[in-house]
């Protein structure tokens, strides 16, 4: 049996922990009890991809201190304590505080992964645990073809704006502001806003929703309910908008299946022109 025990308290983000589920499933094999504990707040927030994954969501009690990680703690000894024991406890969280209870876990013959953001794993913890996941984005995500071409261009959108504006004054402003507008030109991206019409706010493009979900990278099917929550907590999309509109905004790059109401979106490079 292999056992999957989340601190929302700190792996608290429906991108991570899609991410993760997908890596365990896959290296891992499956997960047959699946657990996650945290404040009510936090539970909630993480409703959706909890849901779609199955998890049992466990409230702790509202109190001055924080009861997370005891109450994880506790029911990970009461599961080893069954027989047979679990084969593989996986603890999704990167704090310390969880050291003794690896420690212990492991000599009872247990083998023990943990699940971390970048950012949050305890360093003093690692060598204790069998393997280490790490998730999240904390790095640069890989480079779309995109990013290559649209990050450079808003570079060079600003710059030649602000010249314009210091030159209006000059007797050449009108040739230099013409001159400014062939620069900028050819490299500025076509951007339309989500609801079709004109608008100032501009659609984020495709190098925005990859590194809100950077999962979405190898090209498999994600539950549609997580990457909407990661874009919403990316704030790529407002309450208003669905995630599905937002991604149709790109055919060349997400598929979403089945069509009529969607449930998975991947992610897939455009293909050149033949």
């Amino acid at each position: 049996m292999n056992v999957f025990l989340i601190d929302a308290d700190n792996l608290n983000s429906g991108a991570w922990i899609d991410e993760a589920f997908r890596v365990l499933q896959e290296s891992e094999g499956p997960l047959p009890v699946r657990r996650a504990y945290g404040s009510s707040d936090n539970l909630k927030n993480l409703a959706e991809v909890l849901r779609a994954w199955a998890v049992r969501p466990f409230v702790n009690l509202a109190l001055t201190k924080n009861t997370t990680d005891i109450a994880l703690a506790v029911d990970a000894m009461e599961l080893a304590c069954q027989s047979p024991p679990p084969k593989l406890v996986v603890i999704g969280s990167g704090d310390a505080d969880f050291l003794p209870l690896v420690v212990r876990l492991r000599e009872r013959g247990i083998r023990m992964v943990c699940v971390s953001e970048r950012s949050k794993m305890g360093r003093e913890a690692v060598s204790a645990y069998d393997r280490v996941i790490l998730v999240g984005s904390a790095q640069e995500p890989l480079p779309s073809p995109e990013s290559a071409t649209e990050k450079p261009a808003r570079k060079t959108a600003k710059a030649p704006a602000k010249k314009v504006a210091t030159k209006t004054a000059a007797p050449k402003a009108a040739a230099a502001k013409k001159t400014t507008a062939k620069k900028v030109k050819p490299n500025a991206p076509a951007v339309e806003p989500i609801d079709g019409t004109a608008s100032a706010q501009a659609l984020p493009d495709v190098a925005a929703i990859l590194q809100a979900v950077p999962s979405l990278q190898d090209g498999q099917p994600h539950p549609l309910a997580a990457v909407a929550k990661a874009l919403l907590d990316a704030k790529l999309r407002g309450k208003n908008t669905t995630a599905t509109k937002l991604l149709k905004k790109f055919p060349l790059h997400f598929s979403l299946l089945p069509l009529e109401k969607p449930r998975t979106v991947s992610y897939h490079l455009p293909q050149g022109p033949a």
